[in-house]
């Protein structure tokens, strides 16, 4: 039998999930601009996608990540003749990221995880100083 959810427990579940979307932004971000020889090997960007999910014994809802999946656009061709990557028609495609769109993503799930920190610090300190009023 497992152990009900807890605050704790709560806080681990979310932040696991906010540091998925984090390192998917970061991924992003590292390969904007790539370039590759074909359309199906362009890097296209990923997501983490999150489900709700209930605790049968507290009744309480937390997020996981249920899947990372890859983005639906398309990559960007350009015509560049001189690039060494270029195929025949001296096209090359280059990663669809907008880096600005994920640095707001970054920056969203980092404070995210930064309001978890907050209120795991925030119980703890109420669970100490409960114990000192004895």
């Amino acid at each position: 039998m497992s152990q009900p959810l807890t605050l704790f427990g709560l806080a681990q579940r979310a932040m696991s999930a906010q540091l998925v979307r984090m390192n998917a932004a970061s991924s992003n971000l590292a390969n904007a601009g790539t370039v590759a020889g074909s359309e199906g090997a362009a890097y296209r960007p990923v997501r983490a996608i999150f489900a709700q999910e209930v605790d049968r014994q507290s009744g309480l809802s937390t997020v996981r990540v249920s899947a990372v999946m890859q983005e639906s656009a398309a990559p960007l061709k350009e015509h560049d003749p001189t690039h060494p990557l270029a195929d025949a028609n001296g096209d090359v495609w280059t990663a669809p990221v907008d880096e600005n769109a994920e640095m707001v993503e970054m920056l969203d799930a980092s404070r995210q995880y930064q309001n978890l920190v907050e209120a795991l610090s925030t119980a703890k300190q109420l669970m100490l100083d409960t114990l000192r009023m004895k």
